[in-house]
């Protein structure tokens, strides 16, 4: 018994260590970022668009905006075809048609974020004449639909079949069933998925450098080039002046604060799926 207890008391330590070390370039960074960041988080920040370049002040209210539109008019476009899509894969799981969207979505997801980019600018950019925040936005649902499909897939072959079973054979319609039961049963692992791609593609760069491209002023025309936080960023992380430096600090602290939110609502979600399949 003892030195069952002792290896019970190693291995735990062990566990635990390992989970600390996991954790540890999380809290650096934030660290770091709050370090650096937090002097030009103010109230500034957010409601002024930026200066001109060598002054000093100004914000990037025009690119937290502007990140909120792209973002969402991509979960407009995303999420119908990737809940969609999932649905499909888990209704008819056995055919041979649900086996190639379901490796399709696979080799979708695992494309690099540029690679998109590209296919984006060459698809509707190059087509439009222009840049825009609706091929930034169209580039970013195509990142979303195969983390939407999959996620809705697993989440819905957890609902017991006997549910399903039960509303056939009291004379609902399939589609019936499946919106106002299986999905209904399935709704908070469903909203997690969602919640999850959303944060997924908040924090990308790669494909709106080739799509919305940026823009130093407050704009809501989704027709036009439109600025969001990490373009944003990344301009100001490549220019020669200090307090640009700072403000893009300040920037990724506001992205990474939005992307956790969205991580942790994700997770609650999830949890409550998970409780009610219990």
């Amino acid at each position: 018994m003892k030195a069952r207890k002792i290896k019970n008391i190693t291995m735990t330590f062990v566990i635990s260590l390992f989970a600390g070390i996991c954790l540890l370039p999380l809290f650096l960074v934030l660290y770091y970022l709050l370090k650096n960041g937090l002097s030009s988080l103010n109230l500034e920040f957010f409601i002024n668009n930026p200066k001109p370049f060598g002054e000093t002040g100004g914000g990037m209210a025009n690119a937290i905006a502007g990140s909120f539109i792209v973002v969402g008019l991509a979960s407009i476009i995303g999420i119908p075809i990737g809940l969609f899509t999932g649905i499909f894969l888990t209704e008819y799981k056995n055919s041979k048609l649900s086996d190639i969207v379901r490796l399709l979505s696979e080799v979708l997801q695992g494309l690099p974020s540029i690679v998109i980019g590209i296919i984006a600018f060459s698809w509707i950019v190059k087509k439009m004449g222009h840049f825009s925040a609706l091929s930034g936005a169209i580039a970013l649902s195509f990142m979303m639909i195969p983390i939407i499909a999959r996620s809705t897939e697993e989440v819905l072959l957890l609902v017991p079949d006997s549910l399903k079973e039960a509303s056939l054979a009291l004379g609902a319609p399939k589609w019936r069933t499946m919106f106002s039961i299986i999905l209904k049963t399935a709704s908070s692992g469903v909203i997690g998925g969602v919640l999850s791609s959303i944060a997924r593609v908040a924090g990308e760069t790669a494909p709106l450098l080739f799509t919305a491209f940026g823009n130093r002023f407050f704009s809501t025309n989704i027709l036009k080039p439109m600025s969001v936080l990490t373009l944003q960023i990344f301009d100001y992380a490549r220019s020669p002046y200090d307090e640009l430096h700072k403000q893009a600090w300040a920037g990724a602290i506001v992205l990474v604060l939005i992307v956790l939110l969205i991580s942790l609502l994700s997770r609650v979600f999830v949890r409550k799926l998970s409780k009610g399949v219990k």
